[in-house]
């Protein structure tokens, strides 16, 4: 029976394959694949190329002066990543226990005389493929830099992602046991988080009456200051225990040599072995629910084909409506809710007003505290890295917008509404939740950073930036999302719309075309707004108003990107007005 199956496996993928090779005759593919398969090549083998050192010396050379204390602290990290991902797995899922087939599996397979081992092997050998390619792609992109043979790096990441992998499936079907023994989801997650509790506040004891405090927050100038802290905290202690099961995981990796390989893989595949009995043997009720789960992916897929909404997303649980969207009013607000509530998330003004204050409150705690000090000084400078990425790299992944309904444009042209009126709606929803995620991360930024770096910063001038950056984020998300919006009516056929969009280096390529055309034309539009903003700062300082000189200034550039967000929208009112249904095909 295994043997069918492997010929069954080994099939889809040469078919996939020859599917993806013939769709490089379509010149929207090809070019795609060109530009993703030289972006693959930059960042998997550019170093090596322009390296005077061989492949295997080079990862050598990278890691050799490790210290045991240097490699233990590295273990204990990404021995708390996986803590976290394990975590996750057995606090935030409330389903049965599910193996998810096609369509096609489930017909051919259930009512087959197959024994529910043979399915369970079945979806363990079919995970092996995702998880071969993964590791092979971990191991071009980081596995480079770091000590020893290039296979030492491959075989660990193979390590890793496999006992993940059997760990949150056998999680899946240790959560149905509970559930069939009548023990709610909700039990089960008090019962896991207390005893989190329990242990974190063991070790919170520990280090505040053992470790030293870090640095304060005037002497430190670099992250490499709070090193030393959180060496001691990972490093030492119960921590070192705790995390133990899953440094072992992790140790294969960090090897430097193939016989510290050796003496550290056979734990882990010793768990590995653990894992299989416990998923093999588990004696758990999963084709029921695995059918239904298939069945929702496959329509899931359908409906995001014809452009709609997944119609099942609202059986489960009717979702809050965001705001009470009026009888009468603006059509681009009826956009604004329409597209928020397909966000699926809950983008209420109350939930978002909640998520500040607890990021204030948890940040000027931090801040308030000497020897939680250096802890703000570290959140600081990470909050404004991911508030500078969300204005570049924000507008990517939030496609509430043209991108998300352009399979519907036939619909939305229907509507009896001025073109201007149909984009500045479809714009709104995707700048609304950009806007509300950079100003937790302002709101956050403003209380953890007290200093930047020798200068101490004054409460007066945060304030002032994080008014300048209320001010500015709302107009600047406006004009960023205008780009990518044009885009895809100008060129349906090469942008990627829908969740199910064709994957593989021509996708790849096609996003980093459009991603750098993005960033170019970005940097453009800010010239204006970033003198209109120089013109009047050195004008109030001038004048001696240096209080007010940052706030007013935001306010001056907001507008000029307000007027260029304006002829943004109308351009892309009339790319939908002028964009031809019938005789464009989008993916």
């Amino acid at each position: 029976m295994m043997g069918a199956l492997l010929f069954l496996l080994s099939t889809s993928w040469r078919n996939r394959l020859v599917m993806r090779v013939r769709r490089l005759k379509q010149p929207k593919y090809l070019i795609g694949a060109i530009v993703g398969l030289l972006y693959f090549l930059y960042v998997c083998f550019a170093r090596f190329l322009f390296s005077s050192h061989s492949f295997r010396y080079r990862g050598g050379m990278a890691g050799a002066g490790d210290s045991p204390e240097n490699l233990l602290f590295k273990e204990s990290v990404g021995a708390l990543i996986l803590f976290f991902i394990v975590l996750l797995g057995w606090v935030v899922p409330h389903e049965r226990a599910a193996l998810v087939f096609t369509e096609a599996e489930v017909a051919f397979l259930f009512p087959a005389p197959v024994s529910r081992k043979t399915l369970i092997h079945f979806k363990l050998l079919k995970s092996q493929f995702a998880i071969l390619f993964t590791s092979l792609l971990f191991t071009l992109i980081f596995g480079w830099s770091r000590g020893g043979a290039v296979w030492i790096r491959a075989l660990g990441w193979w390590v890793i992602f496999s006992t993940l992998n059997l760990h949150l499936l056998a999680a899946s079907f240790a959560r149905t046991m509970l559930l069939d023994r009548g023990i709610s989801n909700w039990k089960r997650r008090a019962l896991v988080l207390g005893i989190v509790i329990v242990l974190a506040t063991g070790i919170a004891i520990w280090t505040w009456r053992t470790v030293p405090p870090p640095p304060p927050v005037e002497e430190i100038t670099s992250l490499s200051d709070m090193k030393y802290y959180a060496e001691k905290v990972l490093s030492s202690g119960p921590l070192v225990w705790l995390l133990y099961p899953f440094r072992v995981v992790v140790r294969p990796y960090l090897a430097r040599t193939a016989t510290a390989f050796l003496l550290g893989l056979w734990p882990p595949l010793l768990f590995l072995g653990l894992h299989y009995l416990w998923v093999a043997r588990s004696d758990v009720a999963f084709e029921e629910a695995s059918v239904e789960a298939s069945r929702k992916v496959a329509e899931k897929v359908a409906a995001i084909r014809a452009g709609k909404q997944h119609p099942l997303s609202g059986l489960k649980k009717r979702k809050r409506s965001p705001f009470n969207l009026q009888p009468t009013g603006s059509p681009a607000v009826a956009f604004l809710w329409k597209n928020l509530i397909s966000a699926r998330s809950g983008f209420t003004l109350r939930f978002w007003l909640l998520l500040i204050w607890i990021a204030v409150v948890v940040g000027w705690s931090a801040a308030a505290s000497a020897r939680t000090a250096g802890l703000a000084a570290m959140l600081g400078p990470v909050v404004m890295a991911f508030l500078a990425l969300s204005f570049f790299m924000g507008p990517q992944f939030v496609r509430q917008d043209f991108r998300q309904e352009l399979p519907m444009a036939d619909v939305l042209k229907t509507y009896p509404l001025p073109a201007w009126q149909v984009a500045l709606g479809e714009l709104l929803a995707p700048a609304a939740i950009l806007t509300a995620v950079q100003w937790l991360l302002i709101a956050l930024a403003t209380v953890t950073l007290p200093q930047f770096g020798p200068q101490k910063l004054p409460l007066d001038l945060r304030l002032g930036f994080a008014f300048a950056g209320v001010a500015l984020a709302p107009m600047l998300n406006l004009v960023s999302l205008v780009i990518p919006n044009s885009a895809v009516l100008l060129f349906p056929g090469w942008f990627q719309t829908g969740r199910d969009a064709p994957q593989g280096f021509e996708a790849t390529g096609q996003r980093a075309v459009f991603a750098v055309g993005q960033l170019v034309v970005l940097i453009l539009a800010l010239i204006p707004a970033a003198v209109v903003f120089a013109i009047v700062f050195y004008a109030l300082v001038y004048v001696n108003v240096l209080s007010l000189s940052i706030p007013l200034a935001a306010i001056a550039a907001a507008l000029v990107l307000a007027v260029e967000a304006g002829f943004g929208v109308a351009l892309v009112g009339k790319l939908f007005k002028r964009f031809d249904v019938s005789s464009e095909t989008t993916p």
